[in-house]
């Protein structure tokens, strides 16, 4: 929001662009867009971003986030944006410094080098300490207007948020569902043991709890009645959903080893729940089995 302001002040015309997948959604985009009154285009990377996230070549971070590989991606397709509409240059919201893994000085550098655009990217709340790119050196942004934050404070940025009559932003995330250690352990399950996974498959892992029944298929259990909602809405031909599939889930929870507790038959016919380990959370008495078609 900052970095699209402050270029539009200089009087320059700035059209917002943000990317979905499975694992980040356009909702912040949409609201600060309607806030500053700027349009917004939204596209859908799923496809190339899956095949970057199965082997980034730049690594994951603390999780299964590729947040360099992830950036790359990303002014790659802004890239081709910019060649599309006509634009001068591609602006991003970036601080040197804020992020260890992707905003170092050497993150930004291959980030904008490896998109295939690097004299385009500029980075207007850093852009002092970065090296101008071409459109400040052709005078198409004044430079001397453009900042020298760095650093993981926000001090300066909430400042500017005021300054310039903001008053409604997203507070500081910690990323994207890829930076989530539960999501990500059940992502790389689902990575390992069904390699012809669908987006149906991804959305799947959002919610209720997860239990490996064996490669050829899983248990979800819903841990309220929004989870059983959102399963009941994903579920296919191919899956057992509601009693049936509660009965299963039932019978395999109660074999496994790291049950702490013993269900009683009244807890496993559905007048009560089993607890499940250390979760404090009952087991739903609705549940929903993923099965691979066969």
């Amino acid at each position: 929001m900052l970095a699209a302001e402050l270029i539009r002040r200089q009087g320059i015309d700035v059209c917002c662009l943000t990317f979905t997948t499975p694992f980040f959604g356009a909702e912040k985009a949409q609201a600060a867009a309607k806030q500053l009154n700027l349009p917004l285009a939204i596209e859908d990377i799923t496809e190339k971003h899956l095949t970057m996230l199965k082997a980034p070549r730049y690594g994951y971070g603390k999780n299964m986030n590729p947040c360099i590989d992830c950036h790359i991606l990303m002014l790659q397709e802004a890239g081709r944006k910019m060649v599309e509409t006509g634009a001068d240059f591609i602006l991003t919201g970036e601080v040197l410094g804020q992020r260890p893994m992707s905003q170092g000085k050497q993150s930004l550098h291959v980030v904008a080098k490896n998109s295939g655009f690097p004299d385009y990217v500029l980075r207007p709340l850093s852009a002092k300490l970065l090296e101008p790119i071409k459109a400040e050196r052709e005078g198409k942004v004044d430079r001397l207007r453009l900042l020298s934050i760095s650093g993981r404070g926000r001090k300066e940025q909430i400042q500017m948020a005021a300054d310039f009559g903001i008053k409604d932003y997203a507070p500081p995330a910690g990323g994207c569902l890829l930076t989530d250690s539960i999501f990500t352990k059940r992502l790389r399950d689902l990575f390992a043991h069904q390699p012809d996974h669908d987006i149906h498959d991804l959305d799947l892992l959002k919610y209720g709890r997860h239990f490996r029944a064996n490669d050829q298929g899983k248990i979800i259990v819903g841990r309220n009645n929004a989870d059983n909602e959102k399963l009941l809405g994903l579920a296919t031909d191919d899956d057992l959903s509601g009693d049936r599939a509660g009965r299963r889930a039932r019978r395999f929870v109660r074999e496994q080893s790291f049950q702490k507790h013993q269900p009683t038959d009244s807890e496993l016919d559905g007048r009560r729940h089993p607890r499940c380990v250390g979760s404090g959370q009952r087991l739903s008495g609705r549940a929903y089995v993923r099965r691979r078609s066969v």
